[in-house]
Formats: structure tokens, sequence, C-alpha cells
């Protein structure tokens, strides 16, 4: 359906602009579709009035299609007017095919245009009503989304303060765990350092060690004063006054011009000997006594207040340290006192030379009970004898002094070595249960060339003949002495050509850990085999240091050893050239 106006007038386009509100409201055309078209339709129709000419007006309805019905209009000059200006379309969606002919003539009195106004401003009220609703529905979304926006402020609010708090918490747990290295580098320094401050028993490598341990890490330099040292008092510097406070009030002092507020240090002026540095004045306690006082320098501007502490608990274990040590050696020097007093020069015979080496053991308490003597009897003969005491310090001192004592004594009643012993075996075992001996007693005659000995537990002598040739005596010995064990030891004898050499000796000068007590003994029949009889007629003192020399290469200097060297001079008897028998 088609419907056409010509528009000249003013009258014309209100016609035209009355039908076509009505063919739309007709057609089903939406009140706001409706709306705007007749808008659109106005507005071009007031433009065509002020250009002037002729215009016509098309409204038709197209076929359904897939978009659906509509209504199309269309606005261009009239064929026969000269104006020249462009086409306007528009189209609008319609929903309902609308009556079939011509539509009734628009009346144009006042009436009928009363009432189309009025019909305009209802649709108009329609399209205000929908606005309205439309302007409630985009406050209400608008509304919702400010709640949404608020929402999402909030939310980040807390998500930047569980940040802020995940951060706080991660870098208290790194200053926890830094602060837990810091704690295990401290104490790991505290176990070496008291490791090695212990594993020495000398107190002048210990405060010789302090100053290698503290600096640089965590003094800048460091001083240590012992109060009984006599030899450092002469001539030292002035004591800073902090340090002679440490001394007498046993409490760790910090000298400098400002506090340090260290956990357990009275804070003193600064010292008028260094008023610059900071001192911490830390006592060298051992037994509630001061030992002396260690001072220290700060490796920066200040220390730590957890250094601090760990080296107040370093000096007082650098303190126990140094006691012990001088505890140790003053009971060594004690013993070895007592052990080289009881240690007395070898006799002089004709035809016979002695030669002894006596070395304590370099690990320990240097003193054990290692001996060795030899002295005449009534009957002219000379015994040589060798032992050791089983343990070390003062008690095994002790005891190697009562039974050399005790051999002497039973020695003036004759005797042979093997009864000898046997008498020493008795006294042991009452005297001193829970201490055991070895020992080798070797007897020799004047003008007799036979050697009678006998062993208790100790490692075999060693013969060298006059051909170079080194024999083990190690016909079976008696046991240990002092086991509870009844035992009669027996003598044995063996042929002494002159130019011989016997060697007595202890342990420590054979035996090894790893190796045993027999490789041992071959070195020594080796180192005696290499020396020549006119050597050994001719100084049997250095022959000793040569004998003695090859054989403490690998010694583990933990036990005492002892060398007794006897040799027959080459010119004394006529004898043999080979060893005899024994019995």
């Amino acid at each position: 359906m088609t419907h056409t106006w010509q528009i000249t007038s003013v009258l014309d386009a209100a016609r035209a602009r009355i039908a076509t509100a009505r063919l739309a409201a007709e057609h089903g055309v939406s009140v706001l579709d409706r709306t705007r078209l007749v808008t659109a339709v106005s507005a071009h129709l007031r433009q065509c009035l002020t250009k002037g000419g002729t215009w016509r007006l098309t409204l038709e309805t197209t076929s359904p299609s897939k978009r659906g019905p509509q209504l199309r209009l269309t606005l261009r000059p009239s064929p026969d007017d000269s104006t020249d200006a462009p086409t306007w379309q528009a189209a609008v969606p319609a929903t309902e095919r609308g009556a079939s002919g011509d539509m009734a003539p628009v009346r144009t009195g006042p009436t009928a245009l009363a009432e189309s106004l009025f019909g305009a401003d209802e649709d108009t009220a329609r399209v205000l009503d929908a606005l309205t609703e439309r302007e409630e529905l985009v406050a209400f979304h608008r509304e919702e989304l400010h709640q949404t926006n608020q929402g999402v402020l909030a939310l980040h609010a807390e998500l930047d303060a569980a940040g802020q708090a995940q951060r706080e918490l991660f870098a208290a747990e790194r200053a926890a765990r830094h602060e837990a290295e810091e704690a295990r580098r401290r104490l790991m320094f505290l176990a070496d350092a008291s490791a090695a401050l212990t594993a020495s028993l000398n107190h002048g490598e210990i405060v010789r060690l302090l100053p290698e341990l503290l600096t640089p890490t965590y003094a800048g330099s460091v001083h240590v004063w012992l109060l009984g040292d006599e030899d450092a008092q002469q001539g030292h510097d002035p004591r800073p006054a902090a340090a002679v406070l440490a001394a007498r009030t046993g409490r760790p002092q910090y000298a400098a011009a400002h506090p340090g507020g260290l956990p357990g240090v009275d804070d003193r002026p600064p010292s008028a000997l260094h008023p610059t540095l900071p001192l911490l004045c830390v006592p060298l306690l051992a037994r509630r006594a001061p030992l002396g006082v260690l001072t220290l320098t700060p490796p920066g501007d200040r220390w730590n207040p957890d250094d601090a502490v760990m080296l107040i608990e370093l000096a007082r274990r650098a303190g126990i340290a140094i006691d012990n040590a001088q505890r140790f050696e003053h009971s060594r020097d004690i013993a070895e006192t007592l052990q080289r007093a009881l240690l007395t020069d070898l006799p002089t015979t004709p035809g016979l030379q002695l030669a002894a080496r006596y070395l304590p053991a370099t690990h320990g308490l240097n003193i054990g009970g290692d001996w060795y003597d030899a002295f005449r009897q009534p009957d002219g003969s000379l015994i040589a004898v060798i032992g050791d005491v089983t343990g070390h310090g003062l008690r095994a001192a002790m005891m190697m002094s009562q039974l050399r004592t005790a051999l002497r004594a039973y020695a003036v009643d004759g005797g042979s070595p093997g009864q000898l012993l046997t008498r020493l075996h008795l006294f042991l075992h009452h005297l001193q249960p829970d201490l055991y001996a070895t020992a080798v007693i070797a007897r020799f005659r004047p003008d007799e060339p036979v050697l009678t000995w006998a062993a208790a537990g100790h490692p075999p002598p060693v013969l060298r003949t006059p051909d170079g040739q080194v024999h083990t005596l190690d016909a079976k010995p008696g046991a240990m002495l002092g086991i509870p064990l009844k035992q009669d030891i027996e003598d044995h004898t063996v042929a002494l050509p002159a130019g011989s050499t016997l060697a007595l000796y202890t342990d420590g000068l054979v035996e090894r850990r790893a190796q045993g007590i027999d490789p041992g003994i071959e070195r020594l029949t080796e180192a005696l085999s290499s020396l020549g009889g006119p050597y050994l007629d001719g100084d049997l003192e250095n022959a000793a240091d040569r004998v003695l020399d090859p054989m403490l290469v690998d010694s583990e200097g933990d036990d005492d050893v002892c060398l007794l060297l006897c040799h027959i001079n080459s010119a004394s008897v006529t004898a043999p050239t080979a060893p005899g028998g024994h019995s």
C-alpha cells in the first residue's frame, strides 16, 4: 500500500504529518519509533517549507521479509519542480499489516489539528514515561555500579592490606632467618674456637691462638694479660683502667665515649691510654678467680650485643683452657723433675760400656712409667734393667720409683734376674693390685762370656754379635708383673762374645698402632746390624743416637721411649763368635 502527499504549504505539511502518525499507529509501530519518525518527518518538512517549492512525501508498506514488514517514507522534490535538493528516506519496523484501501482524508480544521496535537502530546508523554523508566533503570544500574565500585575499592583496600601484611611477614621471616643464620654462625665459631683452645695443653699457645681466632671478624685487635705471667709483667705498657677493674671485679667492662648497651657489661668512661678506641675488657675466669683479662677493640664502630655475649662466653672457655693448661704444665714439671731425678747416672765397668736414652711422650702428660737402671751386685756382677709401668702421670712415675728402689734392695741379697723379677712381681701385686709393669733384667759377670737374662711381659732383648748378626732373645718370658697370678720367672742364658752389644728397650721404641710391634723389632735389628764393631767400641753414645734416630721417624709421640745399650769391648774377653743356647 502506498500513500502520497503533495506539500506546498504549512497546511499540506500538517496533513502529511498527521497522516504519517495515523498510518504508523495503524501498522503497530512502537510509540518510540513512531515519535522518532514523526519528529524526523516534521523537521524535514519544515526545511522543505523553508526552501519553498513543491515536495512529494510517499509512505509505502513493504512486504514481510527477514526483517518483517516496514513503513518506508520518501521525501523528494516534485518532478515538475525545479528545486534541486536531495531525497530523504526513512524506514521503521511495523508489527501489523494495517487496513487495506484508501485512508480517510485528513481534516485540517482547528478541532482536527487540536486532536492531532493532543495525540502527539500523548505519544510524547509515553515516550517521556519510557525515558523516565529508562532513567530509573539507569539510576538503578548506576547505583549498583557505584555499590560494585565501592566493593571493588574495599576489596582492593583489603588486598593492599593483605599484601602489606604479607610483605611485613616476609620481611619478618627474612629478618628471623638472618638472625638464625647469625646465631648459627656464632655457635659454630664458638664450638670451633673452643675445640681449638682445648686441643692444646700449652697456655702460651692458647694465648697466641686467641688473636688468630678473633681478628678480624670479631675484633680489630686482641691483647691478653695474664696476671701470673711474671715475664710479661716486666717492662709492660700501662694497663687500661677498665682492664684493671675487670681483673679486680671479675666483670666485663666497656670503656668508650658513649655507652655500649652490651648485656652483662659495665659501661665506663673512655680509656686515658686509648681515648678514641672503644675497649671491651673481659676477665679470663677459672674457678671464680680471674687469671687475666682479654682486651678487645671492635672490628668496626662498635659490637653487636649478640657478638659481645659470644665473646664473653669464649673468654670464659679460654680462661678454663688456660687454667687447665697451667695445671697440666705444673704437674708435668713435677713429674719430669721426679723422673729425671730417678734416672741416675750409669756406672762404669771395665770392659763394659753402657749408653741410655730416655724420651718422654710428646702428647698428654709428658711423663710415664718407663725406666732403666744399672748397678753392681755384691759379687761384682752388673745388673742392667729396663721396665715400663702401665699408665702415665705422677702415679706411674711414683710406682716406677718404688720398683727401682725395691729392685736395688732385692739385688743386695744376690739372686738371678728371674728371681729378682719374681720378687718384684709379688711386691707390685701386694702394693698396687691395679697397676702392672713389664721388665727385662740382664746380668753381666766379669770375665765370663755368658749373659743371664729374664723377662716379664716385656719386648724381647736384641743381641748383636761381633760378626754383625742380630738375634732376638725371644725365649719364653714370664707374665706381666703385678697380675693376680703366682709365677716363678725363669732365667735364660746366652753366649756373650767380646764385641757383642745388647739392646734393651721399651715398647714406645718399636710399637706403632697401625703395625704392631714386630715390624719395629725388625727395624731395630737392621739399625744395630748396620753399626760396625770398631764404631761400637769407640763411641757407644753416638751409636745409641744412630740407633734411636731412624726408629723415631714415624713415632706417634704418645708413649715414652727408653733404650739401653750394653756393649762388651772387643779386647775384654775371649769368647765364642756366635750366641750359645739358652735354658
